[in-house]
């Protein structure tokens, strides 16, 4: 079983280096970690009293994991949902914020486990997922992994700017497909035909 430092480890080469891509609504980031997340944090690398983007350049790997583990694993509860899919939302929550856990949510409504879709993992939300788990043990995990993967597809469909994400310059899989399908078993990858067909009608 991995620690939550080496799922973190991950994530950190996952999300790579500093960039500032303008189609990123996120805007700059390093290695998964946005200027505006360091600024609520108040992480002030360089002491000057302001956090500017010198700090976000300046921010270590290992500074990362340990942000991503106190801010996006602690502090928003994974370690209380079943460890089937701890990783996945793990990852999720890094890479779309709030919506990582409206995505189970609307998961778990969907299995018949009324949850609010508030982007909380609360009470509600821990003992639905442990029920889900109980019920399908040996697809919850993929069920959440294809509606990540869902979610990735609706975005290209509705931001024409977020498609090359999802889908590379030949057609094949973007990073956003390829990042869902890590925590997919491999029986429900789709294969490159069935994916240049959901994305055929982005032109």
């Amino acid at each position: 079983m991995k620690s939550v430092q080496d799922i973190a480890r991950e994530i950190v080469a996952r999300e790579g280096g500093y960039v500032n891509d303008p189609d990123d609504p996120g805007g700059a980031t390093k290695h998964g970690v946005t200027l505006a997340r360091m600024r609520r944090l108040g992480i002030d690398l360089n002491g000057d009293g302001r956090v500017k983007a010198t700090d976000l350049r300046a921010l270590s790997r290992s500074q990362t994991e340990q942000i991503f583990i106190r801010h996006y694993f602690e502090a928003p509860r994974i370690a209380e949902l079943p460890q089937a899919i701890q990783a996945s939302v793990f990852d999720m929550l890094v890479n779309a914020g709030a919506q990582a856990v409206r995505i189970l949510q609307r998961l778990l409504n969907q299995m018949g486990h009324r949850v609010a879709t508030d982007g909380i993992i609360g009470p509600q939300t821990i003992s639905a997922a442990h029920a889900a788990q109980s019920a399908a043990p040996g697809h919850f995990a993929d069920a959440y992994g294809i509606a990540r993967r869902n979610y990735y597809y609706a975005l290209g469909d509705a931001r024409p700017a977020s498609r090359k994400y999802a889908r590379t310059r030949k057609g094949g899989k973007g990073g956003w497909i390829l990042r869902a399908e890590e925590f997919i078993s491999p029986r429900f990858h789709l294969s490159i035909a069935d994916h240049k067909a959901r994305t055929a009608a982005w032109g």
